[in-house]
């Protein structure tokens, strides 16, 4: 696999995207150029490669696939040499607004988080990339005290460092769940303690964890927050330090969400994005404790920063501005934490998710 290559995930349905772009990222100037185009893809919102590079997975978010209330799931193959991806596979996953996805960490089976329903679908992988028949469906069960948390709604999934464990971070019950996968039957196993519990009415949307894999950092999309927990990895256990809010000391939070959360490389500093105040929120890590100290707030270049990521050495953070179709590139000051634009902005139509290979 090519290094320093960026799959930019999109919604196609406002007609302003044509599905997967593949871009070149110069690792100096963190320029993108535009490399291959998948189309007549169905809003591939998320992404998300198999360990080895050999595969691209991708969320068809949607709540009408084959005349039921559900998403789908694609799988592509990817050209060792270019980059350019090639259509495998299609499965659906058992419920509607399929958001968010990952594999496990032999590459044997996927994972997928559906919005909608509030489940976690489980689909083996073959050989050859092609997604099978789904091996389980775990439905959540609960709600919360905010107005989008009348039902559960699975947001974001995602295996822990260690490998052991499967996270899925439920947004309308303010819990992340925490599963062990069965590979021989590919069923999720309740973990024993069964989550992680936010405070009422955080609406959790992602995690993001520390590299040393002791500390985990959770933003509530609803009340502007990003919480910091201990992590206990052998027993897939969470604790709680403390929480801390996402906008500027007597900003108004009404109309705003927050979307991604990302820890960088070095494990020094995390990133929440806040939609509508359309900010990086930035936030230095203290190293012997997990602990946060808000930093400051970036402007993302745009409107809506749905979702961005920062490239494998930590220079660079893109922010995806879905509200003005755009990507903007941040140089990360690697002593403060601090991000300065680079002065690009890379078309691209409704961007909503960004990976990097490793190449």
């Amino acid at each position: 696999m090519p290094p320093n290559l960026v799959y930019v995930g999109t919604y196609t349905k406002p007609g302003r995207s044509e599905g997967i772009y593949v871009f070149g990222m110069d690792p100096t100037s963190g320029r993108l150029e535009p490399r291959h185009t998948v189309r007549d893809v169905v809003n591939p919102s998320f992404l998300a490669f198999d360990p080895h590079e050999r595969f691209l997975f991708a969320v068809n978010e949607t709540n009408d696939y084959e005349g039921k209330e559900q998403g789908a799931v694609s799988s592509f193959a990817i050209d060792p040499s270019s980059g350019n991806l090639t259509f495998l596979s299609k499965q659906p996953t058992g419920g509607g607004d399929s958001c968010h996805l990952c594999t496990d960490p032999t590459g044997r089976y996927l994972f997928v988080a559906n919005h909608e329903h509030g489940n976690v679908a489980v689909l083996p992988i073959g050989e050859d990339g092609r997604l099978g028949p789904m091996t389980d469906l775990r439905q959540h069960e609960g709600s919360g005290p905010g107005p989008s948390q009348q039902g559960p709604h699975a947001h974001f999934v995602t295996t822990d460092p260690t490998g052991r464990f499967v996270m899925v971070v439920d947004k309308g019950i303010d819990r992340v769940m925490v599963y062990r996968l069965d590979a021989g039957s590919g069923k999720l196993v309740p973990n024993d303690p069964p989550h992680g519990q936010l405070h009422p009415g955080a609406a959790p949307r992602h995690i993001a964890f520390h590299p040393n894999g002791r500390y985990a950092y959770v933003n509530g999309e609803a009340d502007m927050t990003i919480t910091a927990f201990a992590y206990d990895g052998a027993r897939g256990a969470f604790e709680e330090l403390h929480y801390l809010s996402t906008l500027p000391e007597g900003a108004g939070a009404d109309g705003y969400s927050t979307a991604q959360i990302v820890v960088e490389p070095s494990g020094r500093y995390v990133y929440v994005s806040n939609r509508g105040h359309d900010t990086i929120a930035m936030f230095a890590i203290d190293q012997t404790n997990g602990r946060l100290r808000a930093i400051g707030h970036e402007p993302s270049g745009g409107r809506t920063p749905r979702n961005f990521n920062v490239d494998p050495s930590g220079t660079f953070l893109y922010a995806a501005n879905q509200g003005t179709d755009t990507i903007v590139p941040f140089r990360i000051d690697r002593a403060s934490g601090k991000l300065t634009p680079t002065g690009d902005a890379i078309p691209v139509g409704s961007p909503v998710c960004l990976i990097f290979t490793r190449g």
